[in-house]
């Protein structure tokens, strides 16, 4: 027998016609990929090996100044996650999405698991690791991974530094992103899941805040405590991946 609030969030997604996931770095853990800071991150709580720490090396600037000392740390977070797999947290969502196609994903992960997993209706705020572009001229292209890359990868047409297209720290969120979140938002959500994310960034608990003034149900899927935990209707303290399987398999039992 699925757990009584469990069993409740289940039955609040069968009455859902739009569910909003939003997605951090906690449900990418979950299929084994490492995190820049903290437990079982590449860089824990020291500098790199260049003095910097991992934000500074990873910004916007550093790459204006410097881009061959960012793409090292980038060749580096790219190796260690390259064969990183979704896991059934992903695979929930996807599926959630192509029975109730009002299902959208807001996430903050740059790994592309949800679109590998079968999600369409993403909003990947800080963009994705395999999409390269060159700032100077337009170019775009898209790499499976980084094997073939050089150590400063060069624009096929103007010789200029390439880059992932991912918001460096520093810089602004891409304007096309936000438009899709701000329409969505304007449609409205039944039901507001936040999962694996720590809440920290505004636009990140901005639907979070919206949906609680609203009424609207809420559901945080987080093994800690964060600045929505208090907010939300219902609090998992459980694995991303662990919970949505969960939640996925009481919904199942309530299929007709």
């Amino acid at each position: 027998m699925a757990d009584p609030v469990i069993a409740e969030i289940a039955d609040l997604l069968h009455g859902s016609a739009r569910t909003l996931f939003i997605t951090g770095a906690g449900l990418s853990a979950d299929s084994g990929m490492p995190v820049y800071r903290g437990v079982g991150g590449l860089y824990n709580d020291t500098n790199t090996e260049d003095g910097l720490p991992i934000e500074v090396a990873l910004s916007g600037v550093q790459f204006s100044r410097d881009p061959a000392v960012t793409w090292k740390y980038l060749f580096q977070i790219e190796r260690a996650c390259r064969d990183v797999q979704p896991n059934a947290g992903h695979r929930v969502i996807a599926d959630l999405e192509r029975i109730r196609p009002g299902t959208w994903t807001l996430t903050q992960n740059v790994d592309g698991l949800h679109l590998r997993a079968g999600s369409a209706n993403l909003v990947e705020i800080h963009g994705r690791f395999s999409d390269l572009y060159c700032s100077a001229c337009g170019h775009r292209e898209t790499v499976a991974d980084y094997r073939h890359l050089a150590s400063l990868p060069q624009c096929p047409r103007c010789n200029g530094p390439l880059r992932p297209a991912v918001v460096l720290f520093g810089e602004m969120l891409p304007e096309a992103a936000l438009a899709v979140l701000d329409r969505e938002m304007s449609r409205g959500f039944d039901l507001v899941f936040s999962v694996g994310t720590s809440s920290l960034f505004p636009y990140i608990t901005a639907p979070v805040l919206e949906a609680c003034r609203q009424g609207i149900p809420t559901v945080e899927i987080n093994p800690g405590e964060t600045d929505v935990s208090g907010l939300c209707t219902y609090r998992l303290r459980m694995g991303a991946a662990a919970a949505l399987a969960a939640i996925w398999q009481a919904y199942q039992l309530r299929q007709p």
